[in-house]
């Protein structure tokens, strides 16, 4: 991303931003500067000139991020990358491999940030301070499983460890690939609620899901494993016919493992070589 020359702020535009900052509001929406300014042409021009400035950011149409002076003159800066997804469509949580990263679940970093939300939104992959994002909408069905936590006066929301696995079972191309979700079982071996996790999957209504995720806790060996009368639920949740193991990538199945229904297109002892 190139940054702007900043220039410098006039009266007006100075306490305008400093009401914002006072107020607490970081990120704020038109109307919020209505109600500082007046409603108006005048001040949509103020908004677009503190852009073309630096001093503001436009996240989306109708909110704008403010650029703080710690930024230095290059405007050399980010904020938390998940309070910017946040804050780029409404009902957001930061989710998939993003997700994994946050809970420590992966050592790789992904390049984008994966927003989940139930909302429609124009710009699917936007970029914001030079970070990418890609926007993700889901059936409200399968928006739940939120952890929420503080970034300074910002709350955000974070899909939980079990719902985290469940998302990258169901969209592996967002998630690095299933190879990666069952490194990220063995990363969380021990922290899982497999009764919470028996729940979500219930909720979720993915039979493909259900087949990876039982394939995949036999195969790494977990010390932690869900016990047989859980795996036994997660049996009588099948649906008919087979699902691929790994939707992402191109391989083809060498074989079906017929217990869980499941196309396997993986190398299998690379997963049990990750134990």
């Amino acid at each position: 991303m190139t940054y702007r020359n900043i220039i410098s702020l006039s009266d007006t535009e100075a306490s305008f931003l400093t009401t914002l900052a006072a107020s607490g509001k970081q990120i704020f929406a038109t109307k919020d500067a209505y109600d500082v300014l007046g409603e108006g042409k005048a001040t949509r021009d103020a908004l677009a000139r503190l852009v073309d400035k630096g001093w503001l950011e436009r996240l989306e149409k109708g909110k704008y991020l403010i650029v703080p002076l710690e930024a230095g003159p290059n405007r050399t800066w980010t904020e938390d990358t998940y309070v910017i997804a946040g804050h780029l469509v409404s009902h957001a949580t930061v989710g998939y491999w993003s997700a994994l990263n946050y809970w420590n679940l992966t050592e790789q970093i992904p390049r984008v940030t994966y927003v989940q939300t139930t909302a429609r939104k124009e710009r699917r992959t936007p970029q914001v301070l030079g970070m990418r994002f890609r926007i993700v909408r889901v059936k409200p069905r399968k928006f739940f499983g939120c952890h929420a936590y503080r970034a300074g006066q910002f709350r955000v929301k974070v899909t939980d460890r079990e719902k985290t696995i469940i998302d990258c079972l169901d969209r592996p191309e967002l998630s690095g690939g299933v190879a990666q979700v069952s490194e990220a079982l063995l990363g969380g071996d021990g922290d899982f609620d497999w009764d919470l996790m028996t729940s979500y999957l219930r909720r979720f209504g993915s039979g493909a899901v259900v087949k990876r995720l039982g394939f995949l806790v036999e195969s790494v060996k977990l010390t932690h494993a869900p016990k047989q009368a859980m795996l036994n639920e997660w049996l009588d949740l099948l649906t008919a016919g087979i699902s691929r193991l790994d939707p992402s990538t191109p391989r083809k199945p060498h074989r079906i493992a017929t217990r869980w229904r499941i196309e396997i297109n993986l190398p299998e002892e690379g997963l049990r070589e990750q134990t």
